[in-house]
């Protein structure tokens, strides 16, 4: 760990009490549900930390990662923080307690950029966060079943929606997908872009 990173490291243990794990030349701090809010704020406001911006939000799904099916919570959020002040980065993750029905504060309070960022989390991966000003679904239609994202998502997912111009509105139908070759034609064709 580089001397500027362990400075980070060594902050963070001793305002917060937990240790951040250094990994690829960054430090994630991992915080339970509870302390989600009151961690995010601290990271903001103290001086020693001063993590003015939040870059990115995104959510996870841990049901399998790696080789094997993951032991422990499902769904986590992971913040990305920045200080411009002190020049260094965080990754912060928080798991969710239910997967049943995943459940987070908001930090649209401590970073407003995060806004957009928890609702596209909540349309993907079905994470709610509590506070959230407008929590609603940002990058699927309203009528959409299930969340995209999320590993035990059918890949061919439920409904396919379209404007039926004879009813004019738009309907739902069950997904109709016809099998097509998927292998490019470089590989498929034997003589693919020979001359001649």
């Amino acid at each position: 760990m580089t001397p500027k990173l362990q400075r980070l490291s060594d902050a963070l243990e001793r305002l917060l009490g937990a240790k951040p794990v250094a990994r690829l030349g960054e430090l994630t701090l991992e915080v339970s549900a509870g302390d989600y809010l009151k961690t995010a704020q601290t990271l903001r406001d103290h001086a020693e930390l001063r993590f003015e911006e939040l870059m990115d939000l995104c959510g996870v799904d841990y049901s399998t990662y790696g080789d094997r099916p993951r032991q422990g919570a499902r769904f986590a959020a992971v913040a990305h923080l920045l200080s411009v002040t002190h020049n260094w980065r965080l990754r912060l993750r928080v798991f969710c307690p239910d997967a049943a029905f995943p459940l987070l504060a908001s930090l649209v309070e401590v970073w407003p950029s995060v806004n957009w960022y928890e609702r596209e989390a909540f349309d993907l991966f079905g994470i709610v966060f509590e506070g959230h000003p407008d929590l609603r679904r940002i990058l699927t239609d309203y009528g959409f079943v299930g969340h995209p994202f999320r590993k035990d998502f059918p890949i061919l997912g439920h409904v396919e929606m379209r404007y039926d111009p004879e009813q004019k509105r738009v309907v739902y139908e069950p997904v109709t997908i016809e099998p097509r070759e998927v292998t490019p034609r470089v590989v498929r064709e034997a003589h693919y872009g020979e001359g001649g």
